[in-house]
């Protein structure tokens, strides 16, 4: 029996009946269905697709003493989407341009760079989204059947960590849930299925009736097996093949910062929405009316646009007043206070002109910068486990041994930046750094190497005429 549930049956009093594995499992996963932090996640991804609380409300009324929902009255409800732009806008800042991928043994560093190409950069931008939204994303790497390693990207509310210690930096276990679409005669059910993972072997369960049991349809037909496939044989990595991508130190989605702000700022322009179409539906004061009932009213007033009153009669109407002063300032306060706590960059500001420098740019992006040295840190972390996986790849597929902890990764940034005055200060450092760094920082070269063998080209095809002058009739002249 796998070792975290040796430590978990220890751990119970001895006069109790010890709970098999299946019971622990399932005890795990239910506490997790039912914990703050699952909720969280699940709150973070609505958030992100602007399916915010406000979309839920619902207006009431009280008829003859009971509280009943009202209808009738206008409910506009306007959903903001603050936490899809700010989210979006830290992932693409982050990790809108490919890491750099580095090692010191040149043909680890091409392994590297084959293996995570543009599609991995296209998964790493849906991790980064996944963290941002639900606090951590977990990345499972794997062996296909083309004995390609691939990764594979799982919703986070459906793993569950089982740690060595409260450092968290080691896997002992962890289970993975998810439900299936099936039918049971004609009826359409959901069923829960379960995985259990350890560095050695993977354990798959099936909900049957409300207690899990070994699923015979999946691989190993109820057995536990190995993580993959190598020429018919089954193999294990090791070490439990799942890496967590933390969104900061604490696992905690961005929306936590920031979501009263934005519920406030929802509830503020629904409500004021309301009140302008409320303007529309005027309350009528009646003095005197000489009519018999309020139907009859409505009706004279909507067929004959007259109503009979009696003597010193009349009919006023009132209509609610919107403040708009105060409710643009609020909003105002509001918009600012959640690009202040979301920590992401208003652009709205006028603090820096059309055109600012190169020191503005930075206090601006100051904020979304201390909350990308966060996830940077995590990732950078996730990506020594990543490197460490793939040079055991090598090792079991090509029989080649590499040094995991040579490779690097560096993150870059997408800052706006001031055209002119990086181009200023890349011209007034020629002589002081070498070619090389100053075409890095140059804002028109995108790829350094093919732009020096272009510089390199221009050179030759101009070689033969240094030193020369053209002369009236095409020919040249030596100096």
């Amino acid at each position: 029996m796998p070792g975290i549930i040796n430590s978990l049956l220890g751990k119970i009093v001895p006069s109790a009946p010890s709970m098999a594995q299946e019971q622990i499992i399932d005890n795990y996963i239910k506490d997790f269905e039912n914990s703050q932090k699952r909720r969280d996640m699940l709150i973070g991804e609505k958030y992100y697709d602007n399916e915010n609380d406000i979309k839920q409300r619902k207006m009431y009324k009280y008829i003859d003493g009971q509280k009943v929902e009202d209808t009738e009255r206008p409910n506009n409800k306007l959903s903001h989407g603050y936490s899809n732009l700010l989210v979006d806008e830290k992932v693409s800042y982050l990790l809108g341009t490919s890491p750099k991928i580095t090692a010191d043994d040149e043909e680890f560093q091409k392994k590297l760079i084959e293996i995570l190409d543009y599609k991995f950069d296209d998964k790493l931008q849906e991790i980064g989204v996944e963290a941002s939204n639900k606090g951590i994303a977990w990345l499972q790497p794997y062996i296909n059947s083309k004995g390609e390693i691939k990764f594979r990207k799982h919703e986070s509310e459906q793993i569950i960590p089982i740690y060595k210690d409260s450092t968290k930096e080691e896997l002992e276990a962890l289970i993975r849930f998810y439900y299936v679409e099936t039918y049971e005669g004609i009826k359409k059910t959901d069923v829960k299925k379960v995985e259990y993972w350890t560095k050695d072997t993977v354990s798959y369960y099936t909900n049957y009736k409300g207690s899990l049991i070994p699923d015979i349809e999946a691989p190993g037909e109820g057995d536990p097996i190995g993580h993959f496939l190598v020429n018919g044989a089954y193999q294990s990595w090791g070490k439990v093949p799942f890496i967590p991508f933390r969104n900061n130190s604490r696992e905690k989605n961005d929306l936590t910062y920031f979501k009263d702000l934005v519920d406030d700022y929802d509830k503020n322009t629904s409500d004021t929405s309301n009140t302008l179409d409320d303007i529309a539906r005027f309350i009528f004061v009646l003095k005197n009316y000489g009519g018999t009932d309020l139907a009859e009213f409505l009706n004279d007033l909507k067929l004959y646009k007259v109503v009979k009153v009696d003597d010193d009669g009349g009919v006023d109407k009132l209509s609610p007043d919107v403040n708009v002063d105060a409710v643009e300032k609020h909003l105002d306060r509001l918009k600012k206070d959640i690009y202040t706590f979301g920590k992401g960059v208003d652009k709205d500001t006028d603090r820096f002109g059309n055109s600012p420098s190169g020191v503005a740019l930075k206090f601006l992006y100051a904020a979304l910068d201390l909350k990308s040295d966060q996830m940077e840190r995590k990732f950078k972390n996730a990506f020594d486990e990543l490197f460490w996986f793939i040079a055991e790849y090598l090792k079991i597929v090509n029989k080649v041994t590499y040094d995991y902890k040579t490779a690097k990764v560096t993150f870059v940034r997408n800052m706006l930046i001031n055209t002119s005055d990086t181009i200023k200060n890349v011209n007034e450092s020629q002589g002081i750094v070498s070619k090389k760094t100053l075409l890095e920082n140059h804002p028109f070269v995108e790829d350094v190497t093919e732009e020096l063998l272009r510089l390199e080209e221009e050179e030759k095809v101009n070689l033969p005429f240094k030193d020369k002058i053209p002369t009236e009739d095409g020919g040249v002249n030596e100096e």
